[in-house]
């Protein structure tokens, strides 16, 4: 009789990729973490929470996060835009502007910090134009803002736009032939569709502007208790040679961002789970 054919049965080669992809991510994500972790154990629980609860580290990570969230919801605003005009759109130099979206990528994060102290420092055109008006733009938490949007921009930007490629344009129509006025087809059909991805495009600039050092560094002026942002006072207790105190603050820091992630990620699973009912 017969065999019959197994068509559940996996790809060749997949016990050995998936072994090779299980031992990479230990080595370059989880030992790491793991070494953190340890470190930040050495210190006693007093110790920690010392180190925890010391004025200028609270005053420190508030800044961080509280600059990361704003300068993650400017690109999430604007990078929906700028993603929705480059994919519905075409005119002359989109092809050019597109490939500018990614120049923070390909900029060192160093040159990206003296790039923006130029241009927005007291010396610098927009930064002098506007201290007349009494916005400081650098050594100010402002600055710290303006260079996270710099970073997390074409996280967003680039989340969103196959997202918006693969809208079906018969849906708008078909919203549009029952009456439907543009708001109430963007509202009810476009922007269902399109918040998952918009979802994990605020999550990516997010946890990269929290992480961000180079490009904040320059621009910020790092006073502490007033813009001195969490990874710069980690580099400063290693240099005081308190590697325990910086593990410690780089350990919140981190367990923060996991939870953040998770949560969001929760989010937009339950999202698209909406999305897939009601699309179905």
């Amino acid at each position: 009789m017969p065999r019959k054919l197994n068509r559940t049965r996996r790809l060749p080669g997949f016990g050995l990729t998936l072994g090779f992809t299980i031992f990479y991510l230990t080595i370059v994500v989880l030992v790491p973490i793991l070494a953190l972790l340890m470190k930040s154990l050495t210190m006693g629980w007093d110790e920690f929470l010392a180190t925890m609860t010391n004025p200028r580290v609270l005053v420190s990570i508030r800044l961080t996060f509280g600059a990361a969230l704003i300068a993650s919801l400017a690109n999430l605003l604007f990078g929906s835009i700028a993603a929705w005009s480059l994919v519905r759109y075409r005119f002359p130099g989109s092809t050019i502007l597109d490939g500018l979206v990614d120049l923070p990528f390909a900029m060192p994060t160093a040159v990206s910090g003296i790039a923006l102290m130029a241009l927005f420092g007291p010396n610098g055109p927009i930064g002098s134009a506007l201290l007349p008006w009494g916005i400081k733009t650098a050594i100010s938490p402002l600055g710290i803002i303006i260079a996270m949007i710099f970073i997390g921009f074409p996280f967003v930007v680039r989340t969103l736009q196959p997202a918006i490629e693969d809208l079906d344009l018969e849906m708008e129509q078909a919203a549009a032939s029952l009456g439907a006025t543009r708001f109430q087809t963007f509202t009810r059909v476009i922007v269902p569709s399109l918040l998952p991805a918009a979802i994990t495009g605020f999550t990516l600039s997010f946890a990269r502007s929290l992480g961000e050092y180079g490009s904040v560094v320059f621009i910020a002026g790092n006073l502490p208790m007033k813009t001195e942002i969490a990874s710069f006072l980690i580099s400063a207790r290693i240099d005081e040679n308190d590697i325990a105190g910086a593990s410690a603050i780089a350990m919140v820091l981190l367990v923060s961002t996991l939870a953040i992630l998770m949560i969001i990620q929760g989010i937009q699973w339950i999202t698209g789970r909406r999305t897939g009912r009601v699309g179905g």
